[in-house]
């Protein structure tokens, strides 16, 4: 159940997603949170306003957005971004120089290099390992790591962080836990509920849905640490438009309904590329041999529509003649969008990885990654069996 303050009452996660956080606008009454497309707000005196002064801080729009994704993840506070690194490297400004960092060793390009390329030369100290195991990483706590940063499921490798095991680690230490829950969705796992201080989202994906809009989240419960958040984020300034809040907001209202359909798609697709004669290895978390296949099913309401795939052989050459022929399935970045979409992540999303370190965490050239979309299924497979053939 999910406190909805809006409504005074609390709401299962698919009323949640409608109604979270929501209530008709004051002006007019409308049911949708208009576009407020607004830099500036009129004040009857100095300091006089609505609670409104200026769109970089505060825009009606972006809040009512916040206050959706603070209701579908059961947070007290959440906050919009212009990206999901945006919103990430708000979260790395916590920090000083000294400090350590603790992460995924197969996260998503973008944050590996966000993290090695800008924040490792202004003095932080970054540490990647395998998290599928928790005594992995207990050697690298000492008295300054101030983050442990957790992708799960990972991108590409599907693995599977358990987020209550390394949440209480990381209070016994006094370190908080931020979890970028995008391949999941809230709909799927809530890492505040299992402990987690921050969850992080690239909105793009998911949570807006249509591939129509460049959108991050945060979700906080501690106050203290909102402030400080809050005051990074106002500083900094990179904040979403109103149009792509909307966007956002839209997207969320029919999470529930778009997350079932991946996760249908996604297990019937996985468990055909199991089958598949030319396809060596198959990574979805579905899997009751996949690592950390139980903590999946603990912390996860179904196992996603995203997995990744090496066809026999493992070479480039064979992976870029299937995405050269998919019909249906797009090859482009991104993910999380109602249509379906291929990526090679060697090349695309994991590229500013050295071949060395991503290869050493199972990004081979050959691997595959496919977003699974909410056509019918059966179109989806027989695209995947001519473009594998």
């Amino acid at each position: 159940m999910i406190y909805n303050s809006a409504m005074d009452k609390k709401l299962r996660f698919n009323s949640a997603a409608i109604h979270g956080g929501q209530q008709p606008d004051k002006a007019y009454g409308a049911v949708m949170p208009p576009i407020y497309q607004t830099s500036t707000y009129a004040q009857t005196t100095p300091g006089g306003h609505q609670g409104y002064e200026y769109s970089r801080t505060h825009n009606p729009t972006r809040t009512a957005l916040e206050r959706s994704i603070a209701s579908i993840e059961n947070a007290k506070h959440g906050m919009a971004f212009a990206s999901g690194m945006a919103a990430m490297d708000t979260v790395l400004k916590l920090f000083q120089p000294g400090d350590e960092i603790i992460s995924t060793d197969d996260l998503y390009g973008g944050s590996y290099r966000l993290m090695t390329r800008i924040f490792q030369k202004y003095g932080f100290k970054i540490h990647f390992v395998n998290m599928g195991n928790v005594e992995n990483f207990k050697p690298l706590l000492n008295n300054k790591t101030r983050l442990i940063w957790i992708e799960t499921p990972t991108n590409p490798m599907m693995k599977v962080v358990d987020i209550h095991a390394i949440t209480s680690l990381g209070k016994t230490h006094d370190v908080l836990v931020a979890v970028d829950n995008t391949f999941a969705s809230p709909y799927l796992q809530q890492p505040l509920n299992l402990g987690a201080d921050i969850v992080m989202h690239s909105a793009t994906k998911y949570l807006a849905g249509h591939s129509d809009t460049i959108i991050g989240l945060l979700a906080v419960n501690d106050d203290d640490l909102y402030e400080q958040l809050a005051f990074i984020q106002n500083s900094g300034g990179g904040v979403p438009g109103p149009m792509d809040c909307f966007l956002a907001l839209r997207g969320i209202k029919t999470l529930h309904l778009r997350m079932q359909r991946h996760c249908e798609n996604g297990a019937a697709v996985a468990i055909h590329l199991q089958e598949h004669p030319k396809i060596e290895k198959v990574y979805w978390p579905g899997f009751v041999n996949h690592p950390n296949h139980e903590v999946a099913k603990k912390q996860m309401k179904a196992f996603g529509g995203m997995l990744s795939f090496v066809p026999k052989g493992g070479d480039l050459a064979t992976a870029k003649e299937i995405l050269e022929k998919f019909q249906i399935f797009t090859l482009a970045e991104s993910l999380g969008g109602v249509e379906s979409l291929a990526g090679h992540p060697a090349s695309m999303t994991h590229a500013s990885i050295p071949k060395e370190v991503r290869e050493k965490s199972g990004v081979v050239d050959g691997l595959i990654r496919l977003s699974i979309g909410i056509e019918d299924v059966q179109d989806l497979i027989e695209d995947l069996d001519q473009a594998i053939a």
